[in-house]
């Protein structure tokens, strides 16, 4: 099965579960969105590494375009009958080909898919923090 294909069906029964299962009354459901790889293009260019990138893309706008998965989420959602947050980080990731650890394995490695600590994850948590806390009034409970 097309691993895009196999996303939607994945994410089509998680969100029939949400919209059966789940009281917006008493709960908000949060979804984090495409955390992005960087095995493709940027600066207009095509690389097969992040290797020695060092710092983040500059402007709001990714080059290679956002990843299929994106769509599939925003489209799932879009159907749903109960409301679903959604925390988009794509377009904050993907202009942060310098937040993986390639840059610090010398000359063996490639992961461009995984994210150092501390860095662009704690940029997810703090706009979940700033939406949790939006919700409750200004406060954490």
């Amino acid at each position: 099965m097309d691993r895009l294909e196999a996303f939607k069906v994945g994410l089509t029964t998680w969100s029939k579960w949400v919209d059966s299962n789940v009281d917006p009354r008493t709960t908000q459901v949060y979804f984090q969105g495409i955390s992005p790889t960087h095995y493709e293009q940027w600066n207009g260019s095509i690389s097969a590494t992040c290797k020695g990138e060092t710092t983040p893309l500059n402007g709001a706008t990714y080059p290679g375009g956002l990843p299929p998965a994106v769509d599939a989420v925003k489209q799932v959602l879009k159907n749903m009958s109960k409301g679903v947050t959604l925390l988009d980080i794509t377009t904050l990731s993907l202009l942060r080909k310098d937040g993986h650890p390639s840059v610090y394995f010398g000359k063996e490695g490639n992961d461009c898919s995984h994210w150092c600590l501390a860095g662009v994850p704690d940029s997810w948590n703090e706009i979940l923090y700033a939406l949790l806390t939006n919700a409750q009034g200004g406060t954490l409970v």
